[in-house]
């Protein structure tokens, strides 16, 4: 993780900090800019981080060089110092300091390092511009992406409040030293601190109960995961029940994800294909990447302050599907989630958990999951979001890319309603997408065309007429 590889760089010896920090690639945390940066621009690039996670911004490097700082008019350093004051409305907290290092020329300068925290608010500039850190860029925000981002942002602030009666003695604190360990850091409070999991009065947060609180479950009974193995591919009810394993995993962050992990994988059916040893083998239904990343981020960015559901983890014959409350943030596109832009409901929690190496830099868990299931040749998977969650559903159906490629735009989905349904009349699948009439009927049939689905009916008036996948 960026932050954790920048802190280690900044405590090595003078002589090689330069060029170890310059080692470190630029990510959701991490930026280097340079000496010749006025403050106005350093404002925008803090206000991206502030609007985002946080992150850590380092002066004095560029294009592979070790400038320093020493040669950069002392009025700049000073607006350097002011720029999140002077530029940015409301101003951001965050702290800015000199550190000693030897510039590429091997003469002793200095470089300015900015510690930026993640904020409550969402911040401007003084032409009202609001950028956001995603991946390694600044990107400056539409009107509507600011309007949803001031209403994610009223979510994003439930795990800075402080946890009523929680006190740091009911934190886990071998699981504490086990973090400031894995960071390098000496003081594990102090680290808490630093990463605004304790409140201004030093009190633990709900992001620091729910990271590494010894019985997290007492604040919050619903942050669980519950999986659960079914026979078949159905749920069924009542005495029809198909359900044979119902398993809920409790405890601070890290042990559910670990815990949840060897849950998931014992009771996940198996199949034959073609492993990495050029071999047929047994091999989980789904890819361990795809389904593992979309836990974790289940984990991490699910709405903890929505407290009458939990996280479940539904496994079947055909498919695993996993189901986080909280809807996507307001500012991605839920139609088109390869492409959603980033952003963390729980910015802290997700920066620990990435200190923990959980979770993947860059906005990458869903494009990861896209790719893990196309390599395996499976197919996309599909999110679905409803009125208080999102579903993820990851299916063991083989799939033809080149057919695929031939289908209408929306036509999977089509397949996919008609598959959890049963079966499912053209009125149902209009009511179900929100599509014209004519737009569903031109899908079905090229559908139909290509063999994937079949109609069923006695006339072309049958109004009980229905769709389902074709039978083999």
């Amino acid at each position: 993780m960026s932050t954790v590889a920048a802190e280690q760089a900044l405590n090595r010896p003078v002589s090689e900090r330069g060029e170890a920090l310059l080692s470190i690639p630029e990510d959701q945390w991490f930026d280097r800019k340079s000496a010749r940066m006025t403050a106005r621009d350093l404002s925008d690039a803090i206000l991206g981080f502030a609007n985002a996670e946080g992150g850590l911004i380092v002066v004095g490097l560029w294009n592979g060089e070790v400038e320093g700082v020493s040669e950069a008019p002392q009025g700049r350093l000073s607006g350097w110092q002011q720029a999140a004051i002077d530029f940015i409305q409301p101003p951001v907290r965050c702290r800015t300091r000199r550190v000693e290092c030897v510039s590429s020329a091997g003469v002793k300068d200095h470089l300015v390092v900015v510690e930026v925290e993640p904020s409550d608010h969402v911040h401007t500039n003084k032409k009202d511009e609001v950028y956001l850190r995603v991946g390694d860029e600044n990107r400056r925000l539409t009107f509507a992406q600011c309007q949803e981002l001031l209403y994610d942002r009223g979510q994003a602030s439930f795990e800075a409040t402080a946890a009523r009666r929680a006190t740091f003695s009911c934190l886990d604190q071998h699981l504490l030293a086990s973090y400031a360990a894995a960071v390098n850091h000496p003081d594990a409070r102090r680290l808490l601190a630093a990463r605004g999991l304790l409140d201004r009065s030093d009190h633990p947060t709900a992001g620091v109960v729910l990271l590494f609180g010894s019985e997290p479950e007492q604040w919050f009974p619903e942050a669980h995961v519950r999986v659960l193995r079914y026979a078949g591919s159905e749920r069924g009810t009542g005495s029809r029940q198909q359900l044979l394993d119902d398993v809920r995993i409790i405890g601070p962050i890290p042990k559910q994800l670990m815990e949840a992990r060897e849950a998931i994988f014992e009771r996940l059916p198996t199949r034959r294909a073609l492993a990495a040893s050029g071999r047929f083998e047994r091999v989980s239904l789904v890819p361990q990447d795809a389904w593992l990343e979309g836990l974790v981020n289940a984990v991490i960015h699910r709405s903890y302050s929505m407290s009458g559901d939990h996280i479940r983890v539904e496994i079947f014959d055909d498919r695993v599907e996993i189901e986080s409350p909280g809807r996507f943030p307001g500012i991605a596109d839920t139609s088109d989630p390869l492409h959603v832009t980033r952003f963390a409901r729980n910015p802290r929690i997700a920066r620990v958990c990435a200190d923990l190496n959980f979770g993947q830099e860059l906005g990458e868990g869903i494009r990861r999951i896209y790719e893990e299931m196309r390599i395996a040749g499976l197919a996309d998977p599909t999110y679905v979001q409803t009125s208080g969650s999102v579903r993820l559903t990851l299916t063991s159906t083989a799939v033809d890319r080149a057919l695929e490629a031939r289908l209408p735009e929306g036509s999977r989905d089509l397949a996919r309603l008609i598959r959890e349904a049963g079966r499912a009349s053209t009125g149902d699948l209009v009511s179900a997408t929100g599509r014209s009439r004519p737009v569903i009927i031109r899908q079905l049939k090229a559908l139909a065309d290509s063999n994937v689905i079949e109609w069923m009916g006695s006339s072309p008036k049958d109004p009980r007429a229905y769709w389902r996948l074709r039978v083999e």
